[in-house]
């Protein structure tokens, strides 16, 4: 006795099993460049997957392995496992440092964003080159926020998904907190400033402009 029309259409569009929407998702990430939402997965896989589940799954057979599946911005990839960052160190020598006002820079945005220009310099006491903001939007981990609703309407700036795939952060959320920063030696114990922010440590130096502005170039921003 033959199966019904209605039974044999659904037969024909049944999904892949779990086992092998894992594969396939684990390919996906694989050979992405960049994190891929779940919608983002489940839009390339066969209908009927579930692309949340399969993702767990992956998670769960990477846990504790030399590379793990991480969310980034909401978004899964694949990283190496924080435990073994060292056996990259021969890779980190060769690339270039960022400058200690680079770091600052970075981080005050990170912190107190969406954040002026204006306020970067009142936090750090100093002018703030063009040279640093370009590098920083260079490198793709700032990027240009809403004007603020103020006389001027002055740019902002705002941290990017590629700042928190660079530092493997879920969200800004997961940034070291104030008690983290002090037992690191990255804020004074007793805050001077506005924010109490100390010099960041930093090796070399790349050449990213000067802090002072150079009175003799427009500003961008």
């Amino acid at each position: 006795m033959s199966d019904a029309p209605g039974d044999q259409e659904s037969l024909s569009f049944a999904p892949p099993s779990l086992d092998e929407q894992e594969r396939m998702v684990e390919a996906l990430l694989f050979s992405s460049v960049e994190p891929l939402s779940a919608d983002e997965i489940e839009k390339r896989l066969p209908r009927g997957s579930d692309a949340a589940e399969a993702l767990r799954l992956l998670e769960v057979r990477y846990d504790k392995r030399g590379v793990t599946l991480i969310r980034v911005a909401g978004k899964w990839a694949f990283r190496t496992a924080s435990d073994l960052g060292f056996l990259l160190r021969s890779e980190e020598k060769t690339s270039k440092k960022l400058s200690r006002a680079a770091v600052e820079t970075l981080s005050i945005i990170a912190y107190h964003q969406p954040a002026t220009r204006s306020e970067i310099e009142e936090v750090r006491g100093v002018a703030v080159s063009r040279g640093t903001l370009d590098l920083l939007l260079d490198l793709e981990w700032i990027r240009l926020g809403r004007r603020r609703e103020t006389p001027g309407r002055p740019v902002t700036f705002v941290t990017t998904e590629a700042f928190l795939d660079h530092f493997g952060l879920e969200s800004v959320k997961d940034l070291p907190g104030l008690q983290e920063l002090k037992a690191a030696g990255l804020l004074d114990a007793q805050p001077s400033g506005k924010f109490g922010i100390q010099t960041l440590p930093v090796e070399d130096d790349v050449d990213d402009g000067e802090d002072a502005p150079d009175p003799d170039e427009p500003e961008l921003f």
